[in-house]
């Protein structure tokens, strides 16, 4: 599957070591969509992911829309579970 440019920076930055904590979460759900992923609505600030097989469940950071250290491990550990690896 082929992602742009901008994506592999997004992807880089998911993967970064140490994890960064300016990732804002929007850059976030473009990538997943560009992955292949399919989005849908939870309740509140939930966002459903499926990729690959795999399910996730994640809260969209409020009020600031950086995504916080956390957050950004689940979702690196939810790419690799999904078969996604830092070079795309």
């Amino acid at each position: 599957m082929e992602v742009s440019g901008r994506h592999r920076k997004i992807l880089a930055s998911v993967f970064a070591d140490p994890t960064l904590s300016s990732v804002v979460w929007s850059d976030i759900e473009s990538l997943l969509e560009a992955l292949g992923a399919e989005l849908s609505e939870g309740r509140g600030s939930r966002v459903r992911v499926y990729l690959n097989g795999v399910r996730a469940v994640f809260h969209r950071p409020h009020p600031r829309k950086e995504t916080d250290k956390g957050a950004l491990k689940a979702v690196r550990r939810f790419l690799i579970t999904a078969g996604i690896e830092a070079e795309q």
